[in-house]
Formats: structure tokens, C-alpha cells, sequence
């Protein structure tokens, strides 16, 4: 992929190409349990067709009424995304016919939607503030999602699962303000942080949970914009990315070759990394959208607003900062702010009392390797905050070594206990025994004679290996400093 710290060009035969890219991304609202106008469930993974109640059905009859705690969490992302928040809105029917959508229309919003412009900052290099980037948010309309069709092995049927219909979506929609597959990619997992930060969406791209559509257009630089494709339900960072450079290199060597962009929809194949024409665009017209007659206008009172706005917890980019004032590094404070689990886990550790800084180094070098290692996620980590807490402690009270730490780490790792109980069974702790000290460093002066010359003839570099030596002697349990103040006593240094 494209280098952050240059912009992203397309070099043609006729000179610089620039992508445009907006996302519109489709955020399932799980925070809920039930449809956006039914009260059938929405559990990831059912029978099909077992959660489709006479409404999602489109059964004759059938009214629609609106989820409250599905408009409260739309809502609430809108305030997280500091975006404007509309008091009144309005519901349209967007009609046409498809085998997954059972009513010949998809309730959504287009000319009155809930949620107004916002905006979404990102950061290109996580260890420089200056290459943040605002993104501008266009509006934030809530829709029911259509079901999903199934096809056998030979293209003589389809199948439909009804399970998906209904159920309630965030339509986030961008403005055109990203010029590269780096800057998309950061805006998509910065967008799915907040909302995981906000619960509203878990995020969960791999089962359908939050995909985006990636518009893609190119143009000379400062020219205006180009006609765009549009390329539906990506479902991963990497895939958008992958999207928006295969794209605009297309589009690139199609203008150049002499052809023209058509404005259409477009599949991306993950194997081939390539994307393939579905259909032509269609514009607003084409859908016949009008207000949906069933369904009053939402008009939020003042005392709903306030409620929403207090339940807001603190979200990536202040815990960041706030990490940043407690002394932890730029980069290790995005790190630790990226996922709602990580910051959560790290809020724990820090809250039994150990230095901020030396637990977010600990954390990052040390238990972020030993998940990826074990391919476990923060929430399946096997040592807690308040276990993580009592090993840092062990080591900054000189109970254990840094050595020491990491066998009694990977022992906690291994079996859960805490590292209190794992010292004391195995006879871990760092001894302070001056006079065992000098034993073992009279052995190893004594056994390395040569050695010792030559560091008093000046070759200052031997100290670290008498240091060594008298660790390993040890097994590792003396004391670092005493074994330093000692060694340079005896060896009259």
C-alpha cells in the first residue's frame, strides 16, 4: 500500500493523478436486540428465516413502528462523531424491487435524516500529531437492512434468509475528503473505534456487522472531480484499501487508453484483488423515493438529547490525550486508545496504582507481543490488570529482577495465577544478600583472571560481562544494582 508520508499519486502517460474517495459506511446497530420496526431478534448466526416476524415479511397489513433505543444509539454516534443532531426527521421509502426485500421498498432517510454533518479525525502516523486529518461526515441516516440470498452450487436457484431484514442500520456517509488507500483505511478504523467506544456497533466486519461501499473517482491534480465508481459491501480495512488502489489505477489507465469512467457499481474480488462491474449507478429519481406514509416524523425533545449526551463515555481522542498527560509516548497512547477493550483493560491496570508510563511500555513491548503470539485478543487475555499490576510492582519494590519478570510473565500467561503466589512456589525473589553477592563475583573475578587485567588495562566493555556472568551465577535473583555496586567496589572502578 501507499507510504502516509507522501502523498498518493498515480503516475500516467499524460502526468499525476489524485484519488478521490468517500465511504459510506453501513454500521448494524447491535446495541439493540430487536429490528428497527419489529420486535423479532437479530442474533448473528440463527436458522434462517427464524427471526422474521409478519412485519419483516411484508405480511398485508403490517405497520411499522419505530425502535426508541435504536434511534438513541444513532443519535449517540451522532454526538460522538460531533455532528449535528436533527431534531426533527423524517422517513422515506426507497422502492425498488429485489428477492431480499420483501416489501418492494427499503424504509430509510434521504432528504431529512437524523444526524447532520460531523467530522472524524485520524491520525496517518501514530507517532506524529501533525499528520491528523479531518474527514467531514455528510449526515448519518437510519435504515432496515434487506435480507440476504443465498446461492446453491449451480446458478439454477437462490435461496432467501430473511433473518437480516429489518434489521436497523447506520448509513454513516462521507464527504470526499480522502486522497489515498492509507487515509481510508485510517478513517474506517478510527469510525469503527468510536462506534465500539460508543456501543452502538461492534464493529464486526467479518460477520456483516459494519461494511462499507467505497466511492472512487480520479482526477489531475486541482482539477475538478471525475466520474465515480462505486464499489458495494467491502468488509474489511484492508480490502477498502485494497479497493481504492485498484481503482483509481484503473480508472487511470482507462481514461489514458482513450475510454471514459462509467458511473456504476462495481464488486471487489478478494482473490484476484480486483473489482468487476455489477450494474449501472442509479440515481436518486431512479428509487422514486417519497415520505413513508406509515411512519410519523421523529421529533426529539430536549430532555432525550440530554440523556443521550451524558451517556456518552470518554472516546479515543480524549483518553489520548489524557494518556499523553500522564507521561505515556504519542504512539503508545494511540496504541493503547485504538480498541474500547485495550483502553478499558489499561484504565484497570492503572487504577491499582503503578506508574502510567512503565505500564503502557509494559503493555505494548510486552503483553501486546505474548497476545499476537497466542493469537488472543485483549478481552481473552489471560493475565488480568490487577495480576499485570502486582508483577510491576514486584519489580519496581526490587522483589524480582526484570529477568525474573519475564519467566514469571510467561508462567502467568501459561496458568492464570497470580505472580505473588508463583515467586513465592518457586523461589523467585531477587536476593539483596550482600555476602552471596560477593561470593559468586570472587568466583567469577577468580575465574576470568585474564579478564580482569584487561578491563584494568582499560577496556572499560568487559564490566557488563562480569555483570552477566555473576546474573547467571545466580540464576538470575541477585539484585541488578547491588551485583553493579559491587563488581565496581571489588574491581576498583
Amino acid at each position: 500500500m501507499a507510504d502516509t508520508a507522501t502523498p498518493f499519486r498515480i503516475k500516467g502517460d499524460t502526468g499525476e493523478w489524485e484519488v478521490v474517495v468517500g465511504l459510506e459506511v453501513h454500521a448494524q446497530i447491535t446495541a439493540t436486540a430487536s429490528k428497527l420496526f419489529s420486535g423479532a431478534a437479530t442474533a448473528f448466526g440463527a436458522e434462517p428465516n427464524t427471526q422474521v416476524s409478519l412485519v419483516d415479511a411484508a405480511m398485508p397489513g403490517m405497520l411499522p413502528v419505530p425502535n426508541r433505543e435504536c434511534i438513541r444509539q444513532a443519535v449517540r454516534t451522532g454526538m460522538a462523531l460531533d455532528a449535528k443532531i436533527n431534531v426533527w426527521s423524517r422517513f422515506d421509502r426507497k422502492n425498488y424491487f429485489y428477492a431480499d426485500l420483501p416489501q418492494g421498498y427499503q424504509i430509510s432517510q434521504l432528504y431529512h435524516p437524523l444526524v447532520g454533518e460531523g467530522e472524524v479525525e485520524v491520525l496517518l502516523d501514530e507517532k506524529d500529531d501533525a499528520s491528523a486529518k479531518r474527514i467531514g461526515i455528510e449526515r448519518i441516516h437510519v435504515e432496515q437492512d434487506a435480507g440476504k440470498l443465498m446461492h446453491d452450487q449451480h446458478p439454477t436457484m437462490s435461496y432467501v434468509d430473511l433473518n437480516r431484514s429489518g434489521v436497523a442500520l447506520m448509513e454513516i456517509v462521507s464527504r470526499p475528503d480522502m486522497r489515498s488507500p492509507a487515509e481510508a483505511g485510517a478513517y474506517l478504523r478510527k469510525l469503527r473505534s468510536i462506534l465500539r467506544y460508543v456501543g452502538s456497533c461492534d464493529g464486526n466486519m467479518e460477520e456483516g456487522s459494519m461494511r462499507a461501499d467505497v466511492n472512487v473517482s480520479v482526477r489531475k491534480v486541482g482539477d475538478d472531480l471525475g466520474t465515480r465508481t462505486e464499489t458495494k459491501n467491502v468488509n474489511s480495512v484492508r480490502f477498502v484499501m485494497a479497493v481504492v488502489e485498484h481503482e483509481a489505477k484503473r480508472q487511470v489507465e482507462l481514461i489514458e487508453s482513450g475510454g471514459t469512467v462509467a458511473q456504476e457499481t462495481r464488486l471487489f474480488d478478494p482473490d484476484k484483488g480486483m473489482t468487476r462491474s455489477l450494474r449501472s449507478k442509479e440515481d436518486a429519481h431512479d428509487y422514486r423515493y417519497f415520505p413513508d406514509p406509515d411512519l410519523l416524523p421523529l421529533e426529539l425533545d430536549d430532555a432525550f438529547l440530554e440523556e443521550c449526551r451524558k451517556s456518552i463515555p470518554e472516546l479515543p481522542d480524549a483518553k489520548r490525550k489524557r494518556y499523553e498527560l500522564m507521561g505515556i509516548s504519542p504512539y503508545n497512547a494511540s496504541v493503547l486508545t485504538a480498541e474500547v477493550e485495550t483502553a478499558g483493560w489499561f484504565d484497570a491496570l492503572v487504577d491499582n496504582d503503578v506508574d502510567p508510563k512503565q505500564a503502557a511500555n509494559w503493555t505494548v513491548a510486552e503483553l501486546f507481543g505474548a497476545l499476537n503470539r497466542l493469537g488472543k485478543t485483549m478481552a481473552e487475555s489471560p493475565v488480568s490488570p490487577a495480576h499485570a499490576a502486582e508483577l510491576l510492582k514486584l519489580v519496581a519494590d526490587g522483589t524480582i529482577s526484570g529477568t525474573i519478570a519475564k519467566q514469571v510473565f510467561e508462567i502467568m500467561l501459561e496458568t492464570g495465577e497470580p505472580p505473588s503466589r508463583i515467586v513465592d512456589e518457586r523461589g523467585l525473589r531477587q536476593t539483596s544478600d550482600t555476602g552471596a553477592i560477593d561470593a559468586e563475583i570472587d568466583k567469577v573475578l577468580a575465574a576470568n583472571a585474564d579478564k580482569v587485567a584487561e578491563y584494568k588495562g582499560g577496556k572499560q566493555a568487559l564490566f557488563g560481562f562480569f555483570v552477566g556472568q555473576t546474573m547467571k551465577a545466580m540464576a538470575g535473583k541477585a539484585n541488578p544494582q547491588l551485583v553493579n555496586e559491587r563488581l565496581r567496589a571489588k574491581l576498583g572502578s
